[in-house]
């Protein structure tokens, strides 16, 4: 097996060598040396959190102390920029430290323009936490259309988020149309990837300056791990990123980073797979006379079909998708009750098929207005797909429909208290 060399990160020589051979082998092989002591082809945990020097201020290999780097971290990262097409790649504790750690390498007083149809979590970090770092974020629902006029109205933008498919409505954003503005003002592009996964979509390819994601979703897959990531090209980016990483502290431990590792060596199954099921599950829900609208871009009915078949892979929609039920929330609640093989929860991208209501759970935190005014309304449900059988999948899917807007109003349903998880 051909192994691609680390290489220590400087202002003009990237950390890792572009990997060209196909995703797969990529999943595979990237950052996996065989153990040059006991060749062993899967890499041992280093849970060391020092490492020995033969003299003070010479450490025996490229560590000194885990918070720094570790072995497992840096082959994940390698991974990951393998994946995203990157030149360099950075792994943090979840995927929300990743973003608060890429806002904090602006300058006090930057502005940033985002998608209103967001992450909750994201949401809440920029209304409510930004402030106080002296960042300043306005919204739009029509980036494409807008990113201009908002660039000429705040000169002192740094900043373009971007989410495409967006949480949890999955509408697309045109990353090279949105990129080439921003670049035009000198202002970066952020594109959260976590919806897709790199081997759907590859923002970096599209123009955009970082890729981020919650690394907890996907790319582990297997819903047992809590971490997030960033890849870029830029050499710039990677001094302040990796900087900020170490200063901070938002890091994984080694352990979460070889189980991220090993998950990510399916993910070009797990994806594909979990994309199949959900354009057969969107189908049905369209067919549906219980269903009052499917968002999900693997559908040609889908109103930003032709984004999703220039930026996606093979134009696949990916598996998350969402739709909004008739009988309202109550329907939407008792949906979420009555599933079998789908499980009542938060989060998304594992093996196991998820159910929610976003307004009452990983939105909830979001104001009523302005969660209506990007489509998340009470009826809305999300489902992540998983890897069953796909007819399981879209057997249960449709009983659940069919009982819950069946059943009497009066029905008792099971009361749970919203919590603004975020997930």
């Amino acid at each position: 097996m051909t192994v691609l060399p680390i290489t220590l990160a400087s202002e003009s020589e990237p950390r890792f060598t572009q990997d060209q051979r196909g995703f797969g082998t990529r999943a595979v092989q990237a950052g996996s040396p065989h153990d040059v002591v006991t060749g062993a082809v899967i890499e041992p945990i280093s849970l060391s959190t020092t490492f020995a020097q033969t003299f003070p201020g010479n450490p025996i290999g490229q560590h000194e102390y885990t918070r720094s780097s570790n072995p497992n971290r840096n082959n994940f990262e390698q991974a990951i920029a393998a994946l995203e097409n990157a030149q360099y790649a950075l792994a943090f504790s979840s995927g929300l430290a990743a973003m608060a750690t890429t806002l904090q390498a602006l300058a006090t007083g930057s502005h940033v323009i985002s998608i209103a149809d967001l992450y909750g979590g994201t949401h809440r970090y920029f209304t409510k936490i930004a402030a106080a770092h002296g960042i300043s974020v306005s919204f739009t629902v029509a980036l494409e259309f807008d990113i201009r006029q908002l660039l000429v109205e705040h000169k002192n933008t740094k900043l373009v988020w971007i989410e495409s498919p967006s949480n949890p409505t999955l509408t697309l954003v045109d990353i090279q149309a949105v990129a080439g503005i921003a670049h035009e003002y000198g202002v970066y592009v952020v594109v959260d990837n976590t919806f897709l996964s790199p081997y759907i979509q590859n923002p970096l390819d599209h123009g955009a300056d970082v890729v981020l994601h919650s690394v907890t979703k996907y790319i582990n897959g297997h819903s047992d791990v809590l971490m997030g990531a960033v890849a870029f090209n830029d050499a710039e980016i990677n001094e302040r990123m990796s900087y900020l990483q170490n200063a901070i502290g938002s890091v994984p431990s080694a352990f979460d980073c070889w189980l991220a590792h090993r998950g990510l060596k399916t993910l070009h199954l797990r994806a594909r797979a979990a994309s199949d099921s959900a354009v057969a599950i969107a189908a049905a829900l369209e067919n549906s006379p219980h269903v009052r609208l499917v968002h999900y871009p693997g559908l040609t009915s889908h109103p930003q079909r032709k984004i999703a078949l220039k930026q996606h892979r093979k134009g696949l929609g990916g598996g998350v998708l969402s739709f909004r039920i008739k009988g309202g929330k109550q329907a939407a609640e008792r949906f979420c009750q009555l599933t079998k093989v789908f499980t009542l929860a938060e989060s998304l991208g594992g093996v196991e098929s998820l159910c929610e209501v976003p307004a009452v759970m990983t939105h909830a935190g979001i104001p009523r207005e302005a969660r209506e005014a990007t489509g998340i309304f009470d009826d809305l449900i999300r489902l992540s797909v998983g890897i069953e059988d796909t007819e399981d999948l879209v057997t249960d899917i449709l009983a659940a429909i069919s009982q819950a807007v069946h059943v009497p109003d009066d029905r008792s349903v099971i009361q749970t208290p919203s919590i603004d998880a975020a997930v």
